[in-house]
């Protein structure tokens, strides 16, 4: 067995093991409700138990880790999968700098979860390793990458505390305007989460199934007016068809036998109509399980996870939502902003081009500078701290996800397949 087939199993292994942590988290926290004697003692046993099965599933990230960097020789982030993989091995790795400060176990309720999320997101995206391109043979790209998602990890670890912060404070039973916002901007939340989780779903099961669809784009040259016919693969059922392109081969779907539309000619790239696609399938199979799952509870999801929430101090997960923040600023500072200059000085030949990965890069590190002047400043604390997380953490999943679908760019290079 080779390095990099045994970091495959070490990756499902600790997968594996999250999901059994977050099942042990689940028991702590609900079977407290069933216990009539001692219910924190209850909390309390679960949680070690939870947090070690945890801790056991980080050291085989990080064998999933070293052991590809060794079968690849280079740093495992030059991709999509390889990316995600390592931003959920350090939301993990922030968990537990924050659990051992605060020994919240509660945060691992919704820690875990969303690395699993990632991981599993990072396995729709071709696994096999890749040579690295000129601009990728270089030491600063580890030192960038990982340091500017252990950055977006702390920010991560902030919008799951700054989360159940307002899980746990927003008031479902005030009919106020002010209350209803909060209440329809927090379901909102939740229904993006849904979309992230619907996405997954249906990526899995078209796979599973087998799908395939072809079709040949015509490209044209605007400088020398030349076409070039590309090959375009499909796994998903093309809702989008490439633009200006004809179908080659698609198996039936639902009786749709052609793409409902193509992709506008202002999507650049010859795989801007597969990603339109497939944030077309994210919003679809997201709001076709967030309605299955409102048809099942008929309730608000925020409003059925609020009473799980209930024995926990809002002021502790305001402070551990700012904690975070201000631990993976100054970290995302030096990898986001700092050494991806000098990496981009050393393979372009340039520190800032305005690429749309660097342009959100910035955005995203001016959004949290903004954040810690009002937190420090002007006293923005609990609901309007909280919100913030929410908003940034939107703001780094876009950078993160967002620009290589949908926008092209220098660093669309990292594998949307």
């Amino acid at each position: 067995m080779s390095l990099v087939d045994f970091s495959s199993d070490a990756f499902i292994v600790a997968f594996l093991l999250y999901c059994l942590s977050f099942t042990f988290y689940g028991m702590a926290v609900l079977g407290k409700r069933f216990r009539k004697r001692d219910p924190e003692a209850h909390v309390t046993k679960w949680g070690k138990i939870a947090f070690v099965t945890a801790t056991i599933g980080l050291i085989c990230h990080l064998v999933y880790f070293f052991t590809r960097w060794a079968g690849s020789g280079h740093v495992p982030v030059s991709n999509m999968y390889e990316f995600m993989t390592f931003l959920s091995m350090a939301i993990m790795i922030a968990f537990l700098v924050l659990y051992f400060l605060y020994k919240k176990s509660m945060l691992g309720l919704f820690a875990l979860p969303l690395a699993i999320l990632i991981m599993a997101y990072a396995a729709v995206f071709p696994q096999e390793v890749q040579p690295l391109i000129p601009s990728l043979q270089s030491y600063w790209l580890g030192i960038h990458v990982t340091l500017a998602a252990l950055g977006d990890a702390f920010f991560a670890v902030g919008f799951v505390a700054g989360l159940m912060y307002l899980l746990r404070t927003v008031n479902f039973n005030e009919k106020d305007k002010q209350s209803r916002r909060e209440q329809r901007w927090l379901e909102l939340c939740m229904f993006a989460i849904v979309v992230l989780l619907g996405f997954i779903v249906s990526v899995y099961s078209f796979r599973a199934a087998g799908y395939h669809a072809e079709f040949n784009q015509t490209n044209i040259d605007p400088a020398t007016e030349t076409s070039t016919i590309v090959k375009v693969d499909y796994d998903m059922p093309p809702l989008v068809a490439p633009y200006n392109s004809e179908t080659i081969s698609m198996q039936p779907f639902l009786g749709m036998k052609s793409p409902l539309f193509e992709a506008p000619s202002w999507m650049h790239g010859i795989n801007a109509g597969r990603k339109f696609n497939t944030v077309v399938w994210s919003v679809v199979s997201g709001i076709i399980l967030y309605g299955l799952i409102r048809l099942v509870i008929r309730r608000p999801i925020a409003k059925v996870i609020q009473p799980v929430l209930n024995r926990l101090d809002p002021d502790d997960l305001d402070e551990i939502s700012y904690r975070a923040i201000a631990i993976g600023f100054p970290i995302f500072t030096l990898g986001g902003l700092i050494f991806a200059m000098i990496w981009a000085e050393v393979a372009w030949g340039r520190f800032w081009g305005w690429d749309p990965k660097e342009v959100w890069a910035l955005i995203t590190w001016l959004f949290y500078s903004v954040y810690l002047h009002l937190r420090l400043s002007k006293g923005w604390q609990g609901k309007k701290s909280s919100w913030l997380t929410v908003i940034g953490f939107i703001v780094v999943m876009f950078t993160l996800v967002g620009v290589n679908l949908i926008i092209a760019g220098l660093h669309s290079y990292a594998g949307t397949d």
